[in-house]
């Protein structure tokens, strides 16, 4: 499996798993738009930051396998993610967020990042910190986990703010693989 084919549609799936959780809850609580201020501790970044982080990682991961600059998008994105305390935005605009980065995903060509797989990748980070990996190692050792960690902690906001998402909501993208004939009845 290459890098483009490991990637781009994990992004994608889950990005839309993403998008169907907030609809869900837009349907499931009178004022939605004050979900985007939760928060599972007073520490932690809010829904809403915890969304644009999730595209920010699809955005950054991409360009830096592409050994390109970031775009005007991801700063964009990190600066309204830092300030989601103060302003969280709507559902609406979180939603769009999700839009715009599936977008710049079907931007994405086949083959677009395989020839990072072994190329040297510097990560430095704005606290100082510095690692050198290559392509493989940066997707499998911090793409992917960065991108799941801002991901599962918007699901955990919305669960502990009681929106009702299940394991399903979660692997939506697996129905297309199911069996014929094993799905529970009812």
């Amino acid at each position: 499996m290459t890098l483009t084919e490991l990637l781009k549609p994990t992004y994608r799936q889950m990005l839309q798993a993403l998008a169907l959780w907030l609809s869900k809850a837009e349907a499931q609580v009178d004022d939605s738009d004050a979900l985007m201020a939760a928060r599972l501790a007073p520490d932690m970044f809010p829904l809403s930051t915890q969304i644009r982080f999730t595209c920010v990682q699809v955005h950054e991961g991409i360009c830096r396998l592409r050994h390109e600059p970031f775009p005007a998008a991801i700063e964009r994105l990190l600066e309204e993610g830092r300030n989601g305390g103060d302003h969280p935005g709507t559902m609406a605009e979180g939603l769009a967020c999700i839009d715009e980065t599936l977008a710049f995903l079907d931007g994405v060509t086949p083959g677009a990042l395989d020839a990072a797989a072994g190329r040297p990748l510097a990560l430095e980070l704005p606290m100082g910190l510095a690692f050198d990996l290559d392509g493989e190692g940066y997707a499998r050792d911090w793409a992917l986990p960065q991108f799941y960690f801002h991901l599962m902690t918007a699901y955990a906001i919305l669960r502990n703010q009681g929106v009702e998402l299940g394991k399903a909501d979660y692997v939506q993208h697996m129905f297309a693989f199911l069996r014929p004939g094993t799905a529970p009845a009812g």
